[in-house]
C-alpha cells in the first residue's frame, strides 16, 4: 500500500434523483468526505447545488440550502458525462448532504431516474 493509499480510502455512494425531481434524498457522509461526484450521460442540463443537514440522524436532521461564505448558493458546475471534483474544505463538517439538480430559486427536474455516483475519502 503506497502513502497516498494508506491516508485516503475512497468510498462510493449512489444518490438516484427521482424522474421529474429535482432534490436527490439524504445521505449520510459518515465521517468522510464529498470528494467528487460523477454525472450520467443522460443527465437533464442543470448545475449542483446543495442542502446540508443538521441534526442526529439522516431522517431527523433539518435541511438548509448551502451559501458560500459571500452569501451565494453553492454551485458546482455540472454537465452530461462529467466527474466533478469537490474542493474538500467547502464540505468540512458537513454530516447529511442532499445533491440538487439546479439551484433552490429554480430546480430543474430531472427527465428519468438519474443516478448519480457520489465518491468520498476519509
Amino acid at each position: 500500500m503506497s502513502v497516498v493509499e494508506s491516508h485516503i480510502r475512497a468510498g462510493y455512494q449512489s444518490v438516484t434523483i427521482s424522474a421529474s425531481t429535482s432534490l436527490g434524498p439524504a445521505i449520510d457522509l459518515s465521517g468522510q468526505r464529498l470528494a467528487a461526484i460523477q454525472i450520467p450521460a443522460s443527465w437533464t442540463a442543470a448545475n449542483l447545488t446543495f442542502q446540508i443537514g443538521i441534526g442526529d440522524t439522516v431522517d431527523s436532521a433539518t435541511y438548509f440550502n448551502m451559501f458560500d461564505s459571500g452569501g451565494n448558493e453553492y454551485t458546482v458546475t455540472a454537465a452530461a458525462s462529467e466527474t466533478l471534483m469537490i474542493p474538500f474544505a467547502d464540505f468540512i463538517g458537513v454530516r447529511f448532504l442532499k445533491i440538487r439538480s439546479g439551484t433552490n430559486g429554480t430546480p430543474v427536474n430531472q427527465a428519468a431516474d438519474r443516478k448519480l455516483l457520489v465518491q468520498l475519502a476519509a
